[in-house]
């Protein structure tokens, strides 16, 4: 069945009951930041709120957005995008998108408006909706991301390039829009990245969004007394899919505004949440927190929080055996995955396998697992091969792009491009990354792009960026830079050089030293991390 199907059941079988909380429990200081920063465009105040919705409502605001959308010529396999913050339009509008047959496109968030352009072109999309935090970005690159596109503006102030969202969708029914659907429909296309950083889109049908909820509700044993409090961005297959485990459900979950140990804290306790799921960072912040004495857990009412994952990134296994110390209780899960396979959860720890944290685990709910050689052999167990997993959350395809998809999709198996292997007990362990993707923070960094940046500085003569271990984030950007010879150059001098980059893109670290490539020119980056000292923490990982 389509996943849609969810949402009209549940808005009959608890219409009145919540289904989604925005909440912002705190006031912050009126900001600015510049538009080189790429969170905020322009001058903020955030003051606190929480709004919620029930079930009925949500369905109904995804039938406006559907009949809208359908009365503008909007239908099967036309491509809407969504750049947006957190909010209570963005999973409505999410589902009103797919109501009308066509295919929800979510954008990052922190996409600069040449990215906006060209993944907007790659995917072929029709409508954009956006929030007032990407209002500037995308009026310097009207004439390229508006051509042809409708745009609507989601949020108070409509520019007046857009149309506004209230505006338009308000005379709109709220009744379904009755577009027959099935689970072999086309549903959603997601962005990921080679080493080159150019996005690919990946196309997925109704069948692995369906397969996302289902999965999530069996491994976490979610059921309609939970309630998830989702941190993250929707656009991240990471947390809407983790969603959607309380769409299957029909339970609550909490949308927060921010990410400091006690606002986390306090939504748990104020919302009751008994499902989190963080990121290392914010996890490795309340453990720093409550070292300190800067937070007390006898402050909250924590007593039904039962459950803590943690995906998106490396997780170290000394950060669960800190957590356990004060949360003795929690269940524990890791999960595996990309957005190929719809995300989280092809691989899971589960949550009865405490004892093997360090592995990312074992195959999740109907998936398979196999480790291949450059043959597409299988290996022997404990031996190192490429992952590669099956079953009915791999994507269709990557969207325009045959030769890419040969190159991963090869007899029903998705080559992840990570390398593992399974120990004695069926578990897998990643080793290392095929790809030298970066991941700090939860989001992927791509290498290339930052050398190709850094190349273009006229002092440099070479460059190779590699991933540092952090503490908090996982991961940091650091680069290896030989300069021209003759020159003088340092550390302060780069980073002013590397401000026009968006923040998360910045090296961390700079080191001045020779680059070393091997015979056909490539950069030797597993020599480097010799050279530094990295062990990167590869134990358990979740990719975007």
């Amino acid at each position: 069945m389509p996943v849609t199907d969810l949402l009209i059941r549940n808005a009959k079988e608890y219409p009145d009951e919540i289904a989604l909380i925005e909440l912002n429990p705190t006031m912050e200081e009126t900001r600015k930041l510049s538009f080189k920063d790429y969170d905020l465009v322009q001058q903020t105040e955030v003051r606190p709120f929480r709004h919620e919705i029930s079930w009925r409502v949500f369905n109904e605001k995804s039938n406006r957005v559907a009949n809208m959308l359908i009365k503008r010529g909007i239908g099967k396999d036309d491509k809407v995008a969504i750049l947006m913050f957190n909010c209570l339009e963005w999973l409505p509008i999410y589902f009103g998108v797919l109501k009308s047959g066509a295919v929800a496109v979510p954008f990052n968030f922190r996409y600069t408006a040449d990215e906006i352009a060209y993944c907007a072109d790659l995917a072929d999309v029709d409508v954009i909706f956006f929030g007032p935090e990407f209002t500037n970005r995308i009026e310097t690159n009207l004439a390229a991301i508006g051509n042809k596109r409708t745009l609507i503006y989601v949020g108070d102030g409509c520019p007046d390039f857009a149309e506004d969202y209230l505006d338009i969708v308000s005379d709109f029914p709220s009744t379904e829009p009755g577009v027959p659907l099935t689970d072999d429909d086309y549903a959603a296309i997601y962005f990921s990245s080679g080493t080159t950083g150019f996005p690919k889109a990946i196309l997925h049908k109704h069948r692995s969004l369906i397969q996302a909820a289902e999965m999530e509700a069996v491994h976490h044993k979610t059921t309609h007394e939970d309630c998830f409090l989702c941190i993250p961005p929707l656009y991240h297959t990471g947390a809407k899919f983790h969603w959607m485990g309380s769409l299957w459900t029909g339970s609550r979950a909490v949308l927060l505004k921010g990410t400091k140990p006690d606002i986390i804290l306090k939504a748990v306790s104020d919302e009751h949440c008994t499902i989190v799921w963080l990121l290392v960072p914010w996890v490795q912040d309340i453990l720093d927190a409550l070292d300190n004495g800067t937070l007390k857990l006898s402050d909250y009412q924590l007593d039904q929080w039962r459950l803590m994952h943690i995906g998106a990134q490396p997780v170290p296994p000394s950060l669960i055996r800190h957590w356990k110390e004060y949360f003795p209780n929690h269940l524990y899960d890791t999960n595996y995955g990309l957005s190929e396979s719809t995300g989280p959860g092809c691989v899971h720890l589960g949550l009865e396998n405490i004892n093997k944290v360090g592995a990312i685990g074992i195959p999740g709910y109907r998936w398979e697992c196999s480790i291949k050689d450059e043959d597409g052999k299988d290996v022997p167990q404990g031996e190192v091969g490429e992952l590669c997993v099956k079953g009915p959350g791999v994507m269709t395809c990557y969207y325009k792009n045959p030769k890419a998809t040969e190159e991963v999709l090869k007899d029903g198996w998705l080559y992840t491009g990570d390398m593992a292997k399974q120990d004695e007990d069926g578990f897998y362990y990643l080793v290392d990354r095929k790809k030298d993707v970066i991941v700090s923070g939860g989001e992927n960094i791509y290498p290339v792009e930052i050398e190709n940046f850094l190349m273009e500085y006229p002092k440099v003569d070479d460059v190779a960026v590699i991933g540092l271990p952090d503490k908090r984030l996982g991961e940091i950007t650091g680069a290896v830079i030989k300069l021209k010879e003759g020159v003088e150059c340092n550390e302060d001098e780069i980073n002013r050089y590397c401000m026009t980059l968006p923040r998360y893109k910045r090296p961390k670290k700079i080191i001045f030293a020779d680059v070393p490539r091997n015979a056909t020119g490539k950069i030797e980056k597993p020599l480097l991390r010799k050279t530094y000292g990295v062990e990167r923490l590869v134990e358990s990982e979740y990719k975007s």
